[in-house]
Parts: structure tokens; sequence; C-alpha cells
């Protein structure tokens, strides 16, 4: 579903954060991806999610190769394949919008206004909005709300590809449960392939079928842990 192949990306010319690395996610696979903060994996994990252009290497999503002009511009079929929550959600929620906007802001890029409020509804209650929730603003809720309007954001298009930035990083563990559970749900009704950003090789060991641990900012290779 998602392949990695000699990735060099960073955001200042001549000093990239991820040098030479490769990582592949099959069809249906839940991977997470270890390794201590600011080495590099958030970096990669924007470019597989299509956000951030590598300076070298290689993305295929779903088998097809993704090929980028100078402006990093990527065509809507292939970029609403891949769902991606970003993390600490308080400094990710934007401008001030109610919950449910802030789900259905995809759904209405893309056209598909006839299911807005069926679709927000369904994802509300799948990661645990509930009350007046969605109709509150992002300045009135905490983070764990936000962090978990952003899942239901990422994955209102149905994405065939999730990627989660540690999406968990800053919540309590009722938050962090609700939040994995409900990414096993869609994995397990879509049939989608998972990557998992994260430090706690414990905690993505709870959602994933394997850990790739990333030791350095280098090229060392990439370590597979079952």
């Amino acid at each position: 579903m998602l392949e990695l192949s000699n990735i060099t990306a960073g955001y200042e010319r001549d000093k990239p954060v991820v040098r030479d690395m490769s990582l592949v996610v099959a069809r249906g696979e839940a991977v997470g991806l270890l390794g201590p903060r600011g080495c590099g994996k958030s970096t990669l994990a924007r470019v597989a999610a299509l956000l951030h252009r590598p300076d070298a290497g290689t993305v295929v999503i779903g088998g097809t190769p993704v090929v980028t002009d100078p402006r990093h511009r990527v065509p809507r079929a292939l970029r609403t394949t891949v769902g991606f929550v970003l993390p600490a959600p308080g400094r990710s929620g934007g401008p001030a919008l109610r919950l449910r906007d802030l789900i259905a802001e995809p759904l209405k890029a893309s056209g598909r206004r006839i299911e807005i409020r069926e679709r927000v509804d369904e994802l509300a209650h799948a990661v645990g909005l509930g009350g007046d929730l969605l109709t509150r603003d992002t300045r009135e809720v905490g983070d764990g709300p936000l962090q978990r309007a952003l899942l239901a954001r990422a994955l209102v298009l149905r994405p065939r590809l999730l990627i989660c930035d540690e999406m968990t990083a800053l919540m309590d563990s009722e938050t962090t449960d609700a939040l994995i559970a409900a990414v096993c749900d869609y994995r397990r009704a879509s049939g989608a392939s998972l990557l998992a950003v994260g430090d706690d090789p414990a905690l993505l060991a709870t959602w994933c079928d394997r850990t790739v641990t990333w030791n350095a900012p280098t090229t060392t290779p990439l370590a597979h842990t079952p």
C-alpha cells in the first residue's frame, strides 16, 4: 500500500532531516514507526502523507508512483487515498471552527456535500464525540475532544491508508484507548493500512502488526520488530 524508497527530506537546503530511508506498509497492514523525538520520523510521515516533497527518493501509494511538480501538487484522487492525523491538537485546529465543520471540511472540498451530516454524525459516534461537542468551536474544547475530531476528519473521506503521527502523545489513558479503538474499528471495517508514529513501544504494539525502530537521525537502516 505504501512504499518509501531511499527518501531524503528536510526543510533547509543541504540540511536533510531524513537521509536515504525506506519503509513498506503492505495492504491491510498496521506498522508502527518508533523512534526518539527529533530523529526525523514525523518528517518521513509527512512525506508518506504527501504533505512534504522529498529531496530524493520515491513514494508509491497503492501501486501508483507519486509524481509531483515543484509546488508538490498531487492529484486529488491520490491525495484523498491517505488520511493524516496531526499531533499536538492544541496547535493543529487551525482557525476557530465548530468541530462539525472541522470534520466536514474535506468532504466539502471534495464536492460530496450530500453525505456531510450523515458522515459527520457517524464518525462523531465512532470517535466518542457526544453531547453538544460538535456545536462547539476549537477554542472551546480541550485537547481530547479536538484530537477525536481530528481523527474523524482524517477518516471522513474513507482513506485506504491512515497515518497517525503521535496521535496519542498528549492524551489521557481514556482518550488514548478510545482513539486507538476507533482506528482499529475503521481498519477492520475498511481493510485500510496504518502507519502509526510514536515513541512508546508498548503502546505501538497494542495496535500495530509490527514495529520499525528508528535508532538515530542518521542513515542507519531501520530495524524491524515483529
